[in-house]
């Protein structure tokens, strides 16, 4: 056994990834089975299930004696039981990680390299910023799967049809908005990801890194705090979603009419419309088939506004990664599905949900909405996470929503920001 991995294996399943270890070694000997099952790991409900299905067909054709399931992960899942699962004797052979998490893993020894892929997989047509979520000391580690961006969802029956030009606009909109029952913007005090454009406005970040690699954590500068000072307004003023919950509640809650700007993906408007239904039936989730026609039928939205009229907020580049479990037993059938995965005809049925491709060529199959135009406009001022192979052990810490959760709740904004500044420091500089 790698003596690496061995060691993982010792860790306990709530464990993300090892610090200080470096990106894999040798590469294992690929498999020569005849025969066999292929292993997807895919997180949540993203993935259409005409994607899942092209998938199978595929390469279950392509590869003859072979057949491939694909089982669906939660996100909790990938920060508290992947690393287990990876290190084991029984490891999944291609797995989807959030884009954030995938140098974490890399650096864990538990992807393989798939440099010698790349060009297969697309070359200079996969999307650059995934590339570099997925890229550890020069080398490929995981693929782009697919991004995307957060726009604001709305429908005029609820706000009208006046829109604000600035983010504080949109603030005290959402608070003119606000009744017993309705957010005027719903923000429930995990959801960090919507978080982050308050910080980014106005000129802070989460984390910097100084010229000898050390990172220097910022939310408790004074423009990081402008922004979450804002927030706080939000979630006191503007809000009535739970404090301790997430962002997973703002469908429902929308199609109730309980929420007039509900800042989500691009990809949730098949969820509000009913194209794309949501819910695990046999996870005992209720199916929904979306929302009533008196908000599904006029749903648009428009990209977060910045600080002065014209500009957007910059908001955070999401999206997933997809890579080859460093124990794969069938390394050599896994970068076949792989292959087909970034394929354009695969990538086509994503962008066909409003899921920015993997591949830029793919891009063309993305709808021609207002609400597709609203997340291009978005992304074309994104920004990103620190790149750290420590980060994804800061988002499973969760110390970033539990903070946002105590600034919910009407805390002191500069005491819990300097308290996570240290907190990240400690787990960014190990």
């Amino acid at each position: 056994m790698n003596k690496k991995l061995g060691a993982l294996a010792l860790l306990g399943a709530s464990a993300v990834v090892l610090a200080g270890c470096a990106g894999g070694s040798a590469a294992p000997a690929e498999s020569e089975a005849a025969t066999g099952d292929l292993t997807v790991w895919l997180v949540g409900s993203d993935t259409p299930d005409t994607a899942r299905q092209y998938l199978k067909d595929t390469f279950e054709t392509e590869n003859e004696g072979w057949t491939l399931t694909i089982e669906q992960k939660t996100w909790d899942d990938v920060s508290n039981t992947y690393t287990a699962a990876l290190s084991s004797n029984d490891a999944p052979d291609v797995v989807e990680v959030g884009n954030t998490q995938a140098l974490g893993f890399a650096d864990a020894g538990l992807f393989l390299d798939i440099s010698d892929i790349k060009a297969d997989l697309g070359g200079d047509d996969l999307l650059g910023g995934l590339v570099d979520a997925g890229t550890l000391d020069g080398s490929l580690y995981a693929a782009p799967y697919y991004a995307g961006g957060r726009v604001v969802f709305y429908t005029p029956q609820i706000v009208g049809d006046t829109l604000p030009t600035t983010l504080e606009e949109y603030v005290e909109k959402g608070i003119a908005l606000k009744t017993d029952t309705v957010s005027g913007i719903f923000a429930p005090g995990k959801d960090w990801y919507n978080a982050l454009p308050y910080i980014w406005t106005y000129g802070g970040e989460i984390a910097v890194q100084d010229s000898d690699g050390t990172w220097d954590a910022q939310l408790s500068s004074d423009k990081s705090l402008k922004g979450l000072e804002l927030l706080q307004k939000v979630y006191t003023q503007a809000s009535v979603a739970p404090v301790d919950g997430n962002e997973r509640l703002g469908n429902i809650a929308f199609c109730a009419g309980e929420v007039g700007f509900l800042s989500s993906p691009a990809w949730a408007a098949g969820n509000l419309t009913g194209a794309w239904p949501w819910g695990d039936e046999a996870a005992g989730e209720e199916v929904s088939n979306g929302c009533p026609d008196t908000y599904a039928k006029d749903l648009s939205a428009f990209a977060l506004p910045g600080a002065v009229a014209g500009e957007t907020a910059p908001i955070f580049a999401g999206g997933s990664n997809v890579a080859v479990a460093y124990k794969s037993d069938a390394p050599a059938k896994a970068k076949a599905a792989l292959k087909i995965m970034l394929s354009e005809d695969y990538q086509k049925l994503l962008a066909e949900q409003s899921l920015t491709p993997g591949i830029v060529s793919a891009a063309k199959y993305l709808p021609d909405t207002d609400i597709a135009k609203a997340q291009a406009e978005g992304l074309a001022n994104s920004k990103f996470t620190p790149t750290s192979p420590h980060w994804a052990e800061v988002e499973a810490a969760q110390i970033i929503p539990d903070a946002l959760v105590k600034i919910a709740q009407g805390g002191d904004v500069t005491q819990i920001a300097t308290q996570l500044d240290t907190d990240i420091e400690a787990i960014l500089n190990k």
